[in-house]
């Protein structure tokens, strides 16, 4: 990890200083992740404020900070009922817009005694499927009338993003009603052709199966639910998407197989082939993704899986042999699948990615490596 002073900055970047700065206030660091392009902002007693930069972790040049430090900064943004949760339950999580423009998700949370933070900034501009590099397939799927649509994948992936744009893309081209259930609101989204509402849990809703559930009452086309935590949200978002809604949610897994077998696991045995023949016949699609950092090591790429329920799919799901759909992606592109290996490639002769980042990243190495096979990267 590098450090750097927060006030200087040469064409090439941050120029180093002692780190021997006093701590800046919250103002100025939320200035500094804006300038500098960062997407998060962690603040821990014991070392100086970090910016994540390109999915690395850079050091300011400050003093370290101090329990007093972190509690002032945490109080700069955090409002006294949260900051009451905070001393109740251990942490608390929530948005808030910096100069009525630029948008932060905040968790505050209690470790070792002291308080700590983690501050993601969330794009002021939307971007579109196209810019973000989703597979072409995914316009498609918009245009399905009800179904499940999971975006997966590890934390910081970008699935937010990729979702903010595909409910984006809905609301802009069909009079929909689009209500999202969020943990906290993240992207604001403005009524376009369609209506949305955006529903804070914790704030607007007690909980995700809660919001799921009276969301049902309001006359939703399209519904949003932030993550799928726990049974009673998995198994309400299933119904929802089974009586005829689209129903968009998340989960931290990678690969379209994982992500089945994971929400079958959750349920008791009993219910597993019940659930198992309700996710072959209203699962729509799982978009797996992962985000990169660049050769040039000024930014990431994102590379996807999607996996698009066929009745083959279906009949792979029903039958529990979740094991055999990568080999359904990798066959599948005329239905608009893409596998992870492919798209890994497809950065690789481009390129933006290295060699080594292709195998460590891919779920079958043997399978990146022979579509690979003799080509080497074209130049950009």
């Amino acid at each position: 990890m590098a450090l750097f002073d927060f006030r200087k900055s040469g064409p090439s970047g941050p120029v180093a200083a002692p780190p021997s700065s006093p701590v800046p206030p919250m103002e100025d660091l939320l200035r500094l992740v804006l300038e500098e392009g960062a997407s998060d902002l962690h603040l821990s007693v014991g070392t100086p404020p970090a910016l994540r930069r390109h999915g690395r972790l850079v050091k300011l040049s400050t003093n370290a900070l101090t329990p007093e430090d972190t509690e002032r900064l945490a109080r700069a943004i955090t409002s006294e009922a949260n900051f009451a949760r905070v001393n109740e339950q251990g942490s608390v999580d929530f948005g808030f817009s910096y100069k009525d423009q630029d948008r932060f998700r905040v968790s505050v949370y209690r470790q070792q005694g002291s308080v700590a933070l983690a501050l993601r900034i969330i794009p002021k501009r939307m971007m579109s499927i196209e810019e973000i590099g989703l597979p072409p397939a995914v316009r498609q799927l918009l245009e399905t009338p009800r179904g499940l649509i999971l975006v997966t994948g590890p934390t910081g992936s970008g699935k937010t993003t990729s979702l903010a744009s595909m409910l984006d893309a809905i609301n802009t081209t069909r009079d929909s009603h689009i209500i999202t259930i969020e943990d906290p609101i993240e992207y604001v989204h403005a009524h376009k052709l369609g209506i949305i509402n955006q529903r804070e849990v914790g704030v607007d809703v007690p909980s995700f199966p809660d919001g799921l559930r009276r969301a049902l009452r309001q006359d939703p086309d399209v519904i949003l639910v932030g993550e799928m935590r726990d049974l009673e949200t998995m198994e309400t978002a299933i119904t929802a998407a089974e009586t005829g809604h689209l129903v968009f949610s998340t989960l931290h897994t990678t690969g379209a197989a994982r992500t089945v077998d994971r929400i079958v696991d959750a349920f008791p045995s009993t219910q597993q082939e019940q659930i198992r023949v309700q996710l072959a016949a209203n699962l729509k699609a799982v978009l797996s993704q992962i985000l990169i950092p660049t050769l040039d090591g000024h930014g990431r790429v994102a590379a996807f899986e999607l996996m698009i329920n066929t009745p083959s799919v279906a009949a792979l799901i029903r039958d529990n042999k979740t094991f055999r759909i990568a080999n359904d992606i990798l066959t599948g592109s005329k239905y608009g699948m893409i596998s992870l290996e492919a798209s890994l490639v497809e950065h690789y002769l481009t390129g933006l990615i290295s060699y080594e980042q292709v195998l460590t990243k891919a779920q079958d190495q043997q399978a990146a490596i022979q579509l690979i096979g003799g080509q080497k990267p074209r130049r950009r």
